[in-house]
């Protein structure tokens, strides 16, 4: 998109490019998403940014309206394979909090400086802007929604301390960490809001229209006892599920949401989940949200998915008939891979055996999944050994930095894992929008889109599930 489309779109106030860039105006020192609803401002006034970090950088803040930081992570961050994709996934993952630019650098393979400058070049600011913006985000919601203690909110935020919390509010939303409470959609007087013990409430946000039904479908037909469970009527269900976080432990749940698939027109821009997080450590706050909006494909761009594939001769009525049909992900991918290689009977076996049990059972989640290093010590031999062990050693990574290509390549290379299960481990644990299963003859005007055409093929009962 050139100025002129951003502008007309910003103008016509388009949902559809909420997180896909932010416009700032210079006369207010305030910036926005596409469709804030305050009067649209004279073209000679606005400037165009690909990032909120890079508006915050230009020393714009935040508009209290429209809230430009709350909305769908951009779906291009998502998808690409390239270096500033593979960094921006990181970055949602945490890994600048706990690890530095330096730690960033070296997932990535490449020095400090060159991150620093293709991020800046590209995205018009470095790795700390990013993460910075994305603190200050995780503080805004937390501040708003709970009534966690301020100073936990600055440290479960990723915030090294108390006053770098205070002095980053400030600068962003021109508030102090207790005006933002008190400015709060309810005022401060309670809403939404729960001690900590009954957890964090989130809501995800997603742009379009969002099948909810068939995500939440094929997480209870994979569910493993004792890591994750299903509850309630169709429409209205609890997915509920443990993870091992970097700092401790979690369990996250998430509402199915009903009627949230409609057409795909202007007229529905999006929507949220409902979630709630348990946590036994509050840093760990940031990467639970970023792998649960990858297992749930929240970060999607529908409108581009749609209209490229509904082009096809073949997939125009699938698509029309399930608009907005996602491609989950995982929540932990070494996990994903293992339960690719041993199916769903395996992963309860190895569960049973090898999970580390919960210090505080939550209901039937009982256990973690087991660790790669576990498997591997426990189980060394067959492919199932080969996988953990290259997985414990960092022979394949699967990180949300990992290069797809080569992470491709490390696992053709063990023994016994065919490629109709890396093109699993590949589209569900790294993300790919783009994978074909071997053998299956797909059009090439599926790109770069072809996993969700999949997606659509065995929706309508056409393909098998792998």
């Amino acid at each position: 998109m050139d100025e002129d489309t951003r502008y007309e779109a910003v103008r016509s106030r388009d949902a559809r490019f909420d997180g896909e860039f932010f416009f700032a105006v210079e006369t207010t020192g305030i910036y926005c998403r596409p469709s804030c609803p305050a009067v649209t401002p004279k073209r000679r006034n606005v400037r165009f940014f690909a990032t909120a970090a890079a508006a915050q950088g230009s020393g714009f803040r935040a508009c209290r309206r429209c809230r430009p930081d709350a909305v769908p992570g951009s779906a291009e961050w998502n998808v690409r394979a390239d270096v500033v994709g593979r960094a921006m996934r990181l970055i949602g993952d945490g890994v600048v909090d706990r690890e530095g630019v330096a730690g960033l650098a070296a997932r990535l393979g490449y020095s400090a400086r060159q991150v620093q400058r293709q991020l800046t070049a590209e995205l018009g600011a470095g790795p700390v802007a990013l993460a910075r913006a994305q603190r200050a985000h995780t503080a805004r919601v937390l501040v708003q929604t709970t009534e966690l203690p301020i100073t936990e909110i600055a440290f479960a935020s990723g915030f090294a301390s108390v006053r770098q919390f205070n002095d980053t509010i400030r600068e962003v939303y021109a508030a102090t960490p207790t005006e933002l409470r008190t400015t709060a959609p309810d005022g401060g007087r309670g809403g939404r809001r729960v001690t900590p013990s009954a957890g964090i409430p989130l809501r995800l946000a997603y742009r379009g229209p969002y099948r909810s039904g068939a995500v939440f479908d094929l997480l209870a037909g994979e569910a493993v006892p004792g890591v994750e469970e299903m509850s309630g009527e169709r429409g209205r269900r609890t997915y509920r599920r443990t993870l091992r976080l970097p700092h401790g432990t979690g369990i996250v749940a998430v509402g199915e949401r009903a009627g949230s698939a409609r057409s795909t027109s202007g007229a529905h821009p999006g929507g949220w989940l409902d979630a709630r997080l348990h946590l036994t450590d509050p840093r760990d706050l940031t990467t639970a949200v970023g792998r649960l909006r990858r297992l749930l494909d929240l970060d999607a761009d529908p409108y581009a998915v749609d209209e490229r594939l509904g082009a096809d001769d073949r997939l125009a009525p699938l698509v029309a008939a399930r608009p907005g049909l996602r491609t989950p992900g995982a929540a932990d991918a070494e996990e994903l891979a293992v339960r690719a290689v041993a199916g769903r009977m395996g992963a309860e076996h190895l569960v049973r055996r090898y999970g580390k049990a919960l210090d505080s059972p939550s209901g039937s989640l009982t256990h973690l999944f087991p660790e790669p290093a576990v498997l591997a010590g426990a189980e060394p031999h067959g492919t199932l050994g080969a996988l953990t062990t290259a997985l414990a050693d960092g022979a394949v990574r699967l990180d949300p930095g990992a290069d797809r290509d080569d992470a491709e390549a490390a696992l053709l290379a063990l023994p016994g894992l065919d490629a109709g299960t890396v093109a699993v481990i590949r589209t569900r644990a790294l993300g790919d929008p783009d994978v074909a299963p071997p053998g299956l003859d797909v059009p090439d005007s599926w790109r770069p889109w072809r996993s969700y055409a999949l997606q659509h093929l065995r929706a309508a009962g056409e393909l098998d599930r792998p």
